[in-house]
């Protein structure tokens, strides 16, 4: 099976497995989405992933989701640039989520970081998501 969207299908399974609250996700591996569980583990919305080769030689990811008192840490996760519209930001102009406490992750020409490293470096980019 082909994901038109392999990112988007990536948050829905990190969305689907909160909303049943399972310890777990697992879904195909990739640099990219590598590079966004990597920032979504440093701002402390996951509380890790892991990298497991299976039988196959398939990669596969597994994120363990992390919760507060019973309730997703990840109150929403959207996915703002698709690959119908991709929506660009200059560093001056990225916005912030929910008045600083989210978080947007953005794709530069340094690699994949989140707002507030994108604007301590004053570069812009491809806004990928916003969680909060």
């Amino acid at each position: 099976m082909t994901l038109m969207d392999p990112i988007g299908d990536m948050f829905t399974r990190i969305r689907n497995g909160q909303l049943r609250l399972l310890p777990k996700v697992e879904m195909p591996s990739s640099k990219f989405r590598l590079k966004i569980l990597e920032v979504l583990k440093s701002e402390g919305f996951i509380a890790s992933y892991h990298v497991e080769k299976k039988d196959n030689n398939k990669v596969s990811l597994t994120v363990d989701l992390k919760y507060y008192e019973g309730t997703p840490v990840i109150r929403e996760i959207k996915r703002v640039s698709k690959p119908g519209r991709r929506v660009y930001s200059s560093a001056t102009s990225i916005p912030r989520i929910q008045n600083g406490l989210g978080l947007a992750i953005i794709s530069t020409n340094r690699g994949i970081m989140s707002d507030i490293d994108a604007k301590k470096n004053n570069i812009g980019g491809e806004i990928i998501c916003r969680v909060f």
